[in-house]
This record gives structure tokens, sequence and C-alpha cells, in this order.
């Protein structure tokens, strides 16, 4: 019996049998936080790595694959921004200007665009990667990096060339950021413009069988093209209001010049540069003691009094090359206005044919109606002029013994009198609705 019981019996594990042989430390048997778990590969979920397509300014191209958060730090964006560019949600179309990016959600085209690069969702879709296609081409035909100053002309700055001062930009000039959002702009209208050429194609046969045949099938078509026109309006009238809210505000079309920014930032860094050098190197006094103007050498005050005169040269430099910016950016947009403010006139085109279609249609029912009508009355009027002689059946029918019986050509004269009188009857109802036309005779 011992045998027997002992498999059943529940053997305890090692460690609660030698649980009671051990001291008692409560700090040697608290357990750690994930123990015995592996925590990287959860941190890799977590981080929702995804590949990314990256052009730079020399039109180089390349697949890039970083988290969520990485992409934030690089690009200075908060994550609702990045939220916009996630293909599994469906936002409208939003164009958005950020301190050193630019995010572009156009209909197919979803991308960050920076100073110096480009970063699009790895996507398989033939709009994007013909974005891609036609921006290396352009970037590298127009050569977009050699027409603005590189790094070795500010260190030129840094070390008291002027050339930076006396170039002159053309008036034809983009940055990097305005080229790469114009083939953004370029591409949402083409791929709008497309699908309204499309629909275009489908709407207008099928309107014109609709008003020769009026059927069921006919219908139901009209009605899912309609539907289809509706939707594509309303993205085409988001596109149009999102560029002409930017051309209304003048803030948010300089917050879009990032190269100019940029150049800023570096030119400010590499003057604090030179003064600390020139401090450090002279070893005048520290910089975190108080240095009266009077102590400090005349060199150095002057060379302070040039950094600062500069920087307002700069300041107000850079503040008429924003404004020339926003100019050359407005009519950038402008431009785009142009074209899509040309497809939802399409679109509006099209919505007027197909209600002037429905407004057909409904005139061809209406006169069918009034047809019907008309027959009804007609057929209405004849039904009382027959029931006359159903009358005058019923009166003889009654079996009066009168003389009017024993006459032979009674029935004659009976039956000639009731229709002479039902055909009068007849048509003094037709010279009735003649006058008051209610009917065309």
């Amino acid at each position: 019996m011992a045998d027997i019981k002992e498999p059943l019996l529940q053997r305890k594990p090692a460690s609660a049998m030698n649980l009671k042989e051990m001291p008692h430390h409560p700090a040697s048997f608290r357990r750690l936080p994930f123990q015995g778990m592996d925590v990287s590969g959860l941190k890799k979920r977590g981080q929702s790595i995804r590949s990314w397509i990256r052009v730079d300014a020399s039109g180089d191209s390349g697949v890039i694959e970083v988290d969520k958060f990485t992409m934030m730090r690089r690009c200075d964006l908060p994550a609702r921004d990045l939220r916009l560019l996630d293909p599994l949600f469906v936002y409208p179309s939003t164009i958005l200007g950020r301190e050193k990016a630019i995010v572009v959600n156009l209909e197919q085209i979803r991308c960050i665009i920076t100073a110096d690069e480009v970063l699009l969702l790895n996507s398989l879709d033939s709009y994007v990667m013909q974005y891609v296609v036609e921006l290396q081409r352009r970037l590298k035909m127009a050569g977009a990096t050699d027409s603005w100053p590189s790094d070795d002309s500010v260190v030129s700055r840094r070390r008291g060339s002027r050339s930076f001062d006396s170039m002159s930009l053309s008036p034809d000039y983009l940055p990097f950021e305005f080229r790469a959002l114009e083939i953004a702009l370029e591409a949402a209208c083409t791929f709008l413009d497309s699908q309204v050429a499309e629909l275009e194609i489908e709407a207008y046969p099928l309107l014109d069988e609709l008003t020769s045949q009026i059927s069921t099938l006919n219908l139901e078509r009209v009605r899912r093209l309609k539907s289809r026109l509706v939707a594509l309006t309303r993205r085409v009238q988001k596109v149009r209001d999102e560029i002409e809210q930017l051309m209304d505000d003048d803030g948010d079309m300089a917050e879009m010049y990032l190269t100019e920014k940029k150049r800023r930032m570096d030119t400010r860094f590499y003057g604090e540069q030179s003064l600390i050098g020139y401090k450090s190197n002279d070893g005048v006094q520290s910089l975190s003691a108080p240095v009266s103007p009077a102590s400090s050498p005349p060199d150095s005050r002057k060379l302070e009094k040039n950094l600062s005169s500069r920087s307002r040269h700069e300041s107000m430099r850079s503040s008429e090359s924003a404004a020339g910016s926003i100019e050359e950016l407005e009519m950038l947009l402008e431009a785009y206005f142009v074209v899509i403010d040309s497809t939802l006139n399409k679109l509006t085109s099209l919505k007027e044919y197909i209600e002037d279609t429905e407004d057909f249609i409904n005139i061809q029912l209406d006169n069918v109606r009034n047809q019907l009508i008309q027959f009804e009355l007609l057929l209405t009027t004849g039904t009382f002029v027959v029931a006359i002689f159903g009358v005058v059946a019923g009166v003889f029918g009654m079996n009066f013994p009168i003389s009017l019986y024993d006459d032979a050509n009674a029935f004659g004269w009976v039956l000639g009198v009731t229709g002479a009188s039902g055909a009068i009857i007849f048509c003094s109802f037709l010279w009735f609705f003649k006058h008051k036309r209610l009917m065309p005779l």
C-alpha cells in the first residue's frame, strides 16, 4: 500500500525541502524583476523598427532601419507627427513645418524632409518609388549641393573671409527642402489629377447612356460613381485647403526654411567658438570670472564688437533672406495651388454634369408622369360617359308598364339619344381640359 500511495503524492521541490534548513534571509530570496526572461527581444519588439528610404542632398539613396524614438531624436519631432506617417492609419493631407524638419503627408507620399535628407517609409507603392527616382534625378541634374555654400565656405567665414557676405543667390535657387517639397506636391497633384481623369473617362459615357436609357443598372452605376466623386473631391479639397492655409500664414512658411535656420545656427556657433578660442589662446582671464571692460585687452574688445556688429548685420540679412524665402515658397505653393484648384474645378464640373443629368432624368420622369396623369384623366372621363348607358339601362330595367315598350323603334331611339348625350358630355370635358390647360389638345 505504501508503494501505491507514494507515486500519488506530490513530490516537494528541492527548494521547498531545503527551505527550513537554510537560514532566513529575506533579501536573498527577493526575486528580481523579469528574472529568467529574455528582455532584449521585448525591447526590440517595443521599439517597432521600420525601414526608411533615405535620400541625401547629393541624390544618393539608401535604406536604413531605425525605431520610432531614434527617428524622433534624429528629426526633433513629437510622436504625433510620426503617427501621421503611419501607413496603418488614414489621416488627411497635412504639411507641417517644425524646427528641424517638414512633415509631409500628401496622398501616397509620406515623408520627413530635413535640411540634408529626405526620409520615406520603405513602401512598395509605385508612386513612392517614382518620387524617389524623380528626386534623385533632379538633385543630380540641378546640383543642389553646389548652389548652397558648403562647410568649407562656412569655415572660411570663421577665419575672416567675407565671401559669405558678398554671395548673392540666383532668383531661381531653391533650397534642398523646397525641392523635395516641390516634388512631393507635384507627385500628389499628378496622382489626384490622374484619378480625376480616370473618373471623367468612366463618368461621361455612363451619364450619356443614362440619359438615353433609364434603367436600374445604370442608376446603380451612377450612384457608385457619385460616391467616388464625393470621396475624391474631399481629398482634393483637403490638399487645396492645406496649401492655402500655408500661403496665408507667413510664420509657418518661415519655419519651413530649414537650410537658412541651419546656416544661422552654424554661423552663430562658429562665431562663439572664435571668441572662446581667442580668449583661451590669450589666457587673459577665466571665462567664469567677472571681467570688467577696463581690464579686458583692446584686441578682445575689438573682436567682441566686430562679432556683435557682424551678428546684427547677419540677423538683418537673415530676416531679409527669410522674407525672400517666404516669397519664393509662396510662389512655389501658389503654382501648385493653381494646379490643384484646376483639378478641383474638373471635379466641380463633373459634379455639375451629374446634377444636370439628374435634373434631366427628373424632367423626363415628370413628363412620363404627366402623360400618365393625362391618360388617367381621359380614361376617367370615358368611364363617366359609359356609365350613362348603365343609368339608362337601369331605368328601363324596372319593368314599369309604359307605352314605349310597344314601339318597335324605341330601342334605336334610346340608344341613339344616349350615345349622342355621352358624346356631347365627353366633348364638353375635353373643351374644359383645354380651356384650363390641363392637357395639350
